[in-house]
């Protein structure tokens, strides 16, 4: 499996702002595209945004579409994933994984990922 470490995720008041990172280890980022995910208490998964391998491409789910931006440095071996305008909603712990759908993401990168939590 290819190790990806996810972090940069806090405590954060609406509206306010985070930048979260997912690098990877013992692989070349550059071959793939990488893919964000989230799951609050209570909820399903949700994917939240995908980008190609080259950073070429994006697409955002509707719910973040506007406030999120997904990009990558492949030279640093790492993606990461802007996100503005906070919302309580968007509280849930946010994983990345070297695919772009839920169907094809293996459970094992559900085992870390990095908490986010927007509160006032």
């Amino acid at each position: 499996q290819l190790q990806l470490v996810e972090s940069g995720g806090g405590l954060v008041q609406p509206g306010g702002s985070l930048t979260l990172s997912c690098a990877a280890s013992g692989f070349t980022l550059d071959k793939y595209a990488i893919g964000w995910f989230r799951q609050a208490p209570g909820k399903e998964r949700e994917w939240v945004s995908c980008i190609s391998d080259s950073g070429a491409g994006t697409t955002y789910a509707d719910s973040v579409k506007g406030r999120f931006t997904i990009s990558r440095d492949n030279a640093k071996n790492t993606a990461y994933l802007q996100m503005n305008s906070l919302k309580p909603e968007d509280t849930a712990i946010y994983v990345c994984a070297p695919v772009c759908s839920l169907l094809t993401m293996s459970e094992d990168y559900w085992g870390q990922g990095t908490q986010v939590t927007v509160s006032s």
